[in-house]
This record gives structure tokens, sequence and C-alpha cells, in this order.
């Protein structure tokens, strides 16, 4: 579950290292995003001379959480961090090179292209 403040490593290679949640879409009662939602994020590391830079407001898809996801035939997938691509406006990654393992569930939420960039896919 990532909630506002929460801190995330960057799955792509925009040149953000880490980034920090500051909204989760949906209502004043939605607290909590999980795999595959598109979240709003602050760029808190940033590696220089690249195309994203410190402080810059952006949006970001979860592509890693910690908790415990479960899949649809019962089996549950952890991962060791929580972990986020960068998006542009119209909802495409910014990023051409998609880091670590990415679960095969964002394919149904409408993320084709982060599963075509990515080199693990579970």
């Amino acid at each position: 579950m990532i909630q506002t403040k929460t801190k995330l490593n960057v799955a792509d290679n925009t040149g953000a290292k880490m980034v920090q949640c500051i909204g989760v879409p949906g209502g004043t009662r939605k607290r909590y995003a999980h795999l595959g939602q598109i979240i709003r994020v602050v760029v808190k590391v940033a590696a220089p001379r690249r195309e994203v830079k410190k402080h810059q407001v952006l949006k970001a898809v979860i592509v890693r959480q910690h908790k415990p996801f479960r899949r649809a035939d019962g089996s549950f997938l952890i991962f060791d961090d929580n972990a986020c691509c960068l998006l542009n406006d119209n909802n495409l990654p910014k990023g051409n090179r998609i880091l670590g393992p990415v679960p095969r569930e964002l394919k149904e939420m409408g993320f084709e292209t982060i599963i075509t960039m990515a080199k693990d896919v579970i």
C-alpha cells in the first residue's frame, strides 16, 4: 500500500532515483494506492543533467510494492521494494527502459508499453 509521504524507487531511466508520493487520486477518503494505480509524485533524488529534475511534480504508475499482491490463481507476489515508473501527460512512460521485474498484471491494467520495455516480467 502506497500512501502520501511514501518514498519509492524509480524503475526507469528518466534520471530520477527516488520520488515521494504526494497524492492518491480518487477523492478525499482514498488513502492508499496499489499495484498498477497512477499516483502524483515529486522527485526527491535525481541524476544531474537528465530529463527529470529535482522538485518536479509528475505522475507515476506503481510497478512494484512490498505489500503482498494476490493474483487471480490465489498465489501471492511480494517484491523487495516499492517502485514506480514516471508517466507523461498521456499516461505513457517517460523513459525507454524499465529496470527490475514487473508483474504481468500491468498488461490487463492498460500499461502494455511498460510490459514491452521491461526485461523481467513475472
